[in-house]
């Protein structure tokens, strides 16, 4: 998802610095400035006296055309490319077709488009073929795409073409950017923050093990989805396009994860600057001590306070207690998994609403109404006896329902069975599938068309060797739907050539749900989506046999998995360890 808001852009040396330490080591998320180029156009030449030095052989007068032709081409000022004429309505590589315009900056924009292929949308950052920057940025963008973990905003495309490059990364329409969520000046609940760091800084722990910073760590980069997961965007990518680097990329990436807790925790930027439409520090605090968020706002819990002044090393934060700060993501990401649970908020009770009893209502027009004799005890032993008395009126009452039901429901039971017996000689089921004979497997190729185009396919052979105790293994998901990144994933079987298909057996790890499905007949090439499938059966469990109501003849069948079970670790992934198919 593109982003909506231009970060601020500062100085890469700041002079009243004396350390001369870079903006981005200072503030975490707020980005650094390129570097500006110093050459000086149309300067004359000088001699040591400072007369301009005569460069014109003496039989030749200057001319314009000669003067032109003669200049140093260093002496230009480099220009950035201009920024592509794109509009609403364009298309790029006959299916990604521009929406709307979120952001133009330092040569190149951001887009919300539409996958018009796999009809959804996705947001798309364009720069032109000739910026500085779209080698770098085209580079990041694979090498973010490669990590596949669903905690971060996909890359689903990295394109170079003759005028045009551009990233294509998935679009969460239900997501909320955490400025959004703190924009009112309401902190978090601190359930809630925990679950911000907790899984932000697993995230970014993953990223810096495979060599992946962000650098631009921001609440417009954090996404909260309606599950209640948070999503990271602009791995890598966000960089690269603003030209951001850093000597120590873990401390800057660790330190934008403590701002971010910080300002879950106060609804304020632990900075001088406003920023993300959260109010900086007073001015002129800069230097001074930085004030915990306990000590900001009142109510915030103590062990994520002193967590985010940990994490915040810079500015004049300091850990409390005597504790270490944490200078890396995964230091922080151990840091939280030692602090007590902390648990969501109760429901508010509400109490019920008051009984009122009906209005009596005489039977004849002018009719007294009755009086009951009840007698009344003082104290605690009357409200005892109404009590008890009430109860037993209640139980009785159940009583009577129950016996009254489970009357009707066995002359029902014995009705159906009576009805059931005389149509079983008149219906007649489809007759099971004839034959029973394996089919070869000849291939198989693990199947993702609504993510990266592939799972794990190193694991693939597991999924049909004959050893059930070897398995073929997706990715994790934080939830049994995929973390609502996609519908399911699967295996696609090549049988070599169309054959007819009676049954397809299989073997899973934890109860699995699963649909089978088939190619046309006419397919000869494997399908590259799902539009190329026909389901037949679907089944869960951890041992299924699925079945066409007729075999079908085809050579490509899709094992496609829709929910997956909950492994030991609390992280859900499918696993088959067999499959097999007979005719």
């Amino acid at each position: 998802m593109s982003e909506r808001s231009t970060a601020a852009v500062s100085s890469a040396d700041d002079p009243n610095d004396a350390e001369g330490t870079t903006r981005d080591e200072r503030a975490p998320g707020t980005p650094a400035a390129a570097e500006a180029g110093t050459t000086a156009a149309g300067t004359d030449t000088k001699t040591a006296d400072d007369t301009p030095a005569d460069t014109t052989p003496p039989d030749e007068t200057p001319t314009d055309e000669t003067a032109t032709d003669e200049a140093p081409a260093e002496d230009a000022p480099k220009a950035v490319p201009a920024p592509p004429e794109l509009h609403s309505g364009h298309k790029l590589a006959g299916r990604y077709r521009l929406e709307e315009c979120l952001t133009k900056l330092d040569g190149f924009s951001s887009w919300r488009a539409v996958d018009e292929k796999l009809r959804r949308a996705v947001g798309i950052h364009v720069l032109p073929a000739g910026h500085d920057r779209a080698t770098p940025v085209l580079a990041a963008a694979r090498s973010s795409a490669l990590l596949g973990d669903p905690r971060f905003v996909q890359v689903l495309d990295a394109i170079a073409e003759d005028e045009l490059s551009y990233v294509v990364h998935e679009w969460l329409p239900d997501a909320v950017e955490l400025s959004t969520l703190l924009a009112g000046g309401q902190p978090l609940e601190a359930h809630e923050a925990y679950q911000l760091v907790q899984q932000v800084s697993q995230a970014m722990t993953a990223a810096h093990r495979e060599g992946l910073a962000h650098l631009c760590l921001s609440p417009s980069a954090v996404l909260r989805t309606s599950s209640g997961q948070y999503r990271i965007r602009g791995l890598a990518v966000q960089a690269a396009l603003r030209g951001i680097s850093a000597e120590r990329p873990q401390r800057t990436d660790t330190e934008a994860v403590g701002a971010l807790l910080y300002a879950s925790l106060t609804a304020r930027w632990p900075y001088e600057e406003d920023a993300y439409g959260l109010q900086g520090l007073p001015k002129g605090s800069k230097g001074s001590s930085l004030p915990a968020p306990d000590q900001v706002r009142a109510g915030v819990h103590r062990g994520l306070s002193e967590l985010a002044m940990r994490a915040l090393v810079n500015d004049g934060a300091t850990p409390t207690r005597l504790e270490p700060p944490c200078t890396t993501p995964e230091e922080l990401s151990a840091a939280v998994a030692k602090l007590p649970r902390i648990r969501p908020p109760e429901p508010a009770y509400t109490a019920p609403e008051a009984f009122r009893a009906a209005p009596y209502r005489p039977a004849h027009p002018g009719a007294p109404a009755p009086t009951v004799a009840t007698p009344t005890l003082p104290g605690r032993t009357g409200k005892a006896l109404k009590w008890s008395v009430s109860a037993l009126l209640i139980a009785a009452l159940a009583l009577g329902s129950w016996q009254l039901a489970d009357t009707l429901m066995n002359r029902g039971s014995q009705s159906d069975d009576n009805a059931g017996d005389q149509q079983r000689s008149s219906v007649r089921h489809p007759p099971a599938p004839a034959g029973g004979k394996p089919v070869t497997i000849s291939a198989v190729r693990d199947f993702d068309p609504l993510g990266n185009g592939e799972e794990t396919p190193s694991s693939v052979p597991k999924a049909y060797d004959g050893n059930a105790a070897t398995f073929w293994n997706s990715q994790w998901y934080t939830n049994s739907r995929f973390g609502n990144l996609k519908s399911g994933i699967g295996l696609i079987l090549d049988l070599g050539k169309a054959r007819q298909v009676g049954g397809v057996k299989v073997t899973l790890v934890g109860d699995t749900a699963v649909a089978a499905m088939a190619a046309p007949r006419a397919t000869t090439a494997m399908p590259g989506d799902l539009s190329g499938f026909a389901q037949f059966d679907t089944g869960k469990g951890n041992d299924l046999t699925l079945k066409p109501k007729k075999p079908v003849i085809t050579r490509y069948v899709l094992v496609w998995l829709t929910e997956l079970p909950m492994g030991t670790d609390g992280q859900f992934r499918g696993k088959i360890s067999e499959i097999s198919v007979t005719s």
